[in-house]
């Protein structure tokens, strides 16, 4: 079987809410963005890839945007895709003729989504396909105020939703945004909600204390009263114990039971992603941050978990330094005034710091997966003796399920 490398880079409205993924597929680990004369691998290995999974699992109940050339676009393959889930991204160097026009007139009929990638001017070629184009992905690097006004207005001739990729900076983010572009994308927003003001909400400051309490092992006495003073917390907490425990014979109705039934790492865990879940004061929300916090705790988890398979105590600190690890940009507070207020061990705040020690290895793998840095993940994992590329890609694919999941259980519980 092909290894099969598939990186996901969050797409966001101009509110920052996680809106689509544009999916990186790789049907090796040598392949570059640049490389696209093996669409029809890539066709099998995108086919396989939903097969094996379910594209739900991969992206949830979002869209996912798949570059394609001329190959791919044109191979039979591609009508095997889920045309409510996917945005087929037609790649720049497709050129543009009768035929491509015709095949996207045909995918547009079979009810496809097009989009036009890495846009900087408009010419003859790409302006006789833009009647069919839904997303205008326009690359704001290389063009100046001046020029990108001009080619918005240009853009307006047609129905296409607007897409600033590769934005790169906060300057560059709130420009896009008074132009009134629908969607933006860039490794700016790795970590994402960086717009707006950094207030720090009261109930993300109640979960940080609660969190506290739990991380330091404090009686349940002490986590009970912290809970009696948040009632949307008790709440969701009994909600989600009495859901889990269909077994039990009752109903449970005591705060001090749920915890005890929960323990303390599951009830730790719960809030931390009820961290991320936590609304902004501004009605912006965090669930592009959430997402990505779950899937790095959950990922690092079973990385920890190949490496050490029996130290469960080893495996819980992954998952925290995981899920910790964008807190700072969450709160708008320094790492370094986390680590230290949190009191964690040692390999944990290397980790979150300096990206030292085997946490921190492997926190940056992470990462650069995230960004879509082929050759840096590659020369890492050569580095892992206990981990191959097949497996991590496995991994991954199982902790964005899970933070699927998740997202979905919070979401519902913070609306009821």
């Amino acid at each position: 079987m092909n290894e099969v490398y598939l990186g996901r880079l969050p797409i966001l409205d101009s509110k920052q809410n996680l809106v689509a993924f544009e999916l990186l597929f790789r049907s090796d680990q040598q392949n570059t963005v640049t490389v696209t004369n093996n669409s029809a691998a890539s066709a099998n290995v995108i086919i396989d890839t939903y097969g094996q999974l379910g594209i739900e699992n991969v992206i949830g109940k979002r869209r996912g945007f798949i570059k394609v050339d001329t190959q791919l676009l044109m191979n039979d393959a591609i009508c095997m895709l889920p045309k409510k889930h996917v945005v087929l991204e037609i790649l720049r160097n497709v050129e543009i003729n009768h035929e491509i026009i015709h095949r996207c007139s045909f995918l547009k009929k079979q009810g496809y989504q097009l989009a036009l990638s890495n846009v900087s001017q408009i010419n003859r070629q790409n302006a006789a396909l833009l009647p069919l184009i839904n997303v205008v992905k326009v690359n704001v690097n290389p063009l100046s105020q001046t020029e990108l006004i001009n080619l918005v207005k240009l853009l307006k001739r047609w129905p296409a939703l607007l897409l600033a990729e590769k934005v790169e900076s906060l300057e560059t983010a709130r420009r896009c945004i008074a132009m009134n572009f629908q969607m933006l994308q860039g490794f700016y927003f790795a970590k994402p909600e960086i717009i707006s003001g950094k207030r720090i909400d009261p109930s993300k400051l109640s979960l940080l204390k609660l969190l506290l309490l739990v991380v330091k092992d404090s009686e349940v006495t002490d986590i009970e009263n912290e809970l009696k003073y948040q009632p949307g917390l008790s709440y969701n907490l009994l909600r989600m114990v009495n859901s889990a425990a269909s077994g039990l014979p009752s109903k449970i109705n005591s705060i001090k039971r749920a915890i005890m039934i929960v323990g303390r790492k599951q009830l730790q865990r719960w809030v931390q992603i009820l961290l991320y879940a936590a609304k902004q004061r501004d009605g912006g929300s965090s669930d592009a941050l959430m997402q990505t916090a779950a899937i790095r705790g959950k990922l690092l988890e079973f990385i920890a978990t190949a490496d050490r398979p029996h130290d469960k105590n080893h495996q819980d600190r992954a998952f925290m330094v995981g899920v910790l690890s964008l807190l700072d940009t969450l709160l708008g507070v320094e790492m370094e005034k986390l680590v230290e207020t949190l009191s964690i061990q040692k390999d944990m705040s290397e980790a979150l710091l300096t990206r030292q020690g085997y946490l921190g290895r492997q926190l940056q793998l992470i990462e650069a997966y995230e960004k879509g840095e082929v050759e840096v993940v590659s020369a890492m994992m050569n580095e892992m003796a206990f981990l191959d590329f097949n497996e991590f890609t496995r991994m991954e694919l199982e902790a964005t399920a899970w933070a699927n999941r998740i997202s979905d259980a919070v979401n519902q519980s913070t609306q009821q």
